[in-house]
């Protein structure tokens, strides 16, 4: 509604002016508000608009002199010499600022290429499992950066990882390309889990070896990887320095999977070598199982309180149970996940989130039977 009631502003400005200048006396004079009119219309009309606004406002500010008699060619000669220059100025201004929006629009639209081609999105499904991710970014023109997410289907089962890279930029990128890479080799040639990470582990350890200062040193990934049972009863986990993911029932109640044995990130030179504990946890069927980054976990309310996921992510889905009778599909809860972190912590995301839920749906007979929340 904004974007159409705006268009109007600069008319309402010349209907101002005309009104100031109809109700006081004719020593006052409505040149200056008349003036606004056309810099108002830069940012909301084409040039053709501020060029219409430039001659109204022109036309309205002569026929005010001619009306209260006041008019004298000479100092309404230079108003309107006046005018005219704050028109002109004002369609170069309009001018600019177009071709700069032109070459923002460009410029997501090649970050965006880029984004699909280093983070492309997983399938909505693979098997019985629906999966849904979303990359919610810190910056509205940073589409990129050092969080990702990747699902495969693999000779051991589904497979997936949710990561988080040190640093920001270019270096970032990097990484995440690397991370993805090795994962999408090893995670169709590794047996199990542990041999995947150390596959993963020396893959960014040889990464670092080519990098320059912090980046050769303190370079790590935070990696959060899970595999799923040929019939999804049981799900696998490794979390190397991660945020835990949240398992939610299909009533609703929630649990965070912390790890029993504490493990750090990946890539981390310098440490002797780490085992990678695998947790195996019971995954009934209507079970999802929601991972994200630290951009949710560190989300903080304006009185510095984080966002937990193990009090609000079940408040959130107790909430959509009592008012559709039902439980969110994945892209569903990660709306909702992603706007309950926006209203905790009052506005734009404070860092970038990758998120990730994978769903294994009630059978059929199961769903039909399943009596409606109170």
């Amino acid at each position: 509604m904004w974007s159409r009631v705006r268009r109007w502003v600069p008319a309402v400005v010349i209907a101002l002016a005309a009104l100031v200048d109809l109700l006081t006396p004719s020593s006052v004079s409505s040149a200056p508000l008349l003036a606004v009119a056309p810099v108002t219309a830069v940012s909301l009309l084409s040039q053709v608009g501020v060029v219409g606004i430039g001659l109204t406002a022109m036309l309205v500010q002569a026929g005010l002199a001619f009306l209260d008699g006041s008019y004298h060619w000479q100092g309404d000669a230079a108003v309107q010499i006046t005018l005219a220059s704050v028109t002109i100025l004002a369609v170069g201004l309009n001018r600019s600022l177009r071709m700069q929006h032109a070459s923002a629009s460009r410029a997501r639209y090649a970050a965006e290429v880029a984004q699909r081609a280093v983070l492309p999105s997983p399938p909505s499904r693979l098997g019985d499992l629906q999966i849904a991710a979303r990359y919610v970014p810190a910056e509205d023109m940073a589409l990129i950066g050092g969080d990702l997410y990747v699902m495969q289907e693999t000779p051991f089962g589904v497979r997936a990882m949710v990561g988080d890279v040190r640093g920001k930029g270019l270096s970032a990128v990097t990484a995440v390309s690397v991370d993805i890479g090795v994962f999408r080799y090893a995670a169709d040639h590794e047996p199990d889990l542990p041999a995947l990470v150390r596959c993963m582990e020396e893959a960014l350890l040889r990464e670092s070896q080519r990098r320059e200062g912090l980046d050769a040193t303190e370079g790590f990934t935070t990696a959060l990887i899970v595999q799923f049972a040929d019939d999804l009863s049981q799900v696998h986990i490794v979390n190397r320095g991660h945020p835990a993911p949240v398992l939610l029932h299909a009533d609703g109640r929630a649990r965070v999977l912390e790890p029993e044995e504490e493990a750090p990130p990946l890539g981390i030179s310098g440490l002797d070598a780490w085992a990678s504990p695998v947790a195996t946890h019971h995954f009934p069927p209507g079970a999802m199982l929601l991972c994200f980054t630290d951009g949710v976990t560190e989300a903080r309310d304006p009185a510095g309180v984080f966002y937990d996921p193990a009090v609000r992510v079940p408040r959130m889905v107790q909430s959509y149970l009592r008012q559709t009778s039902h439980f969110p599909d994945p892209s569903t809860l990660l709306d909702l996940l992603a706007r309950d972190v926006s209203r905790h912590s009052g506005g734009a995301p404070q860092d970038d989130q990758a998120l990730l839920a994978l769903h294994r749906p009630l059978p059929m007979q199961d769903l039909l039977a399943r009596p409606s929340p109170q």
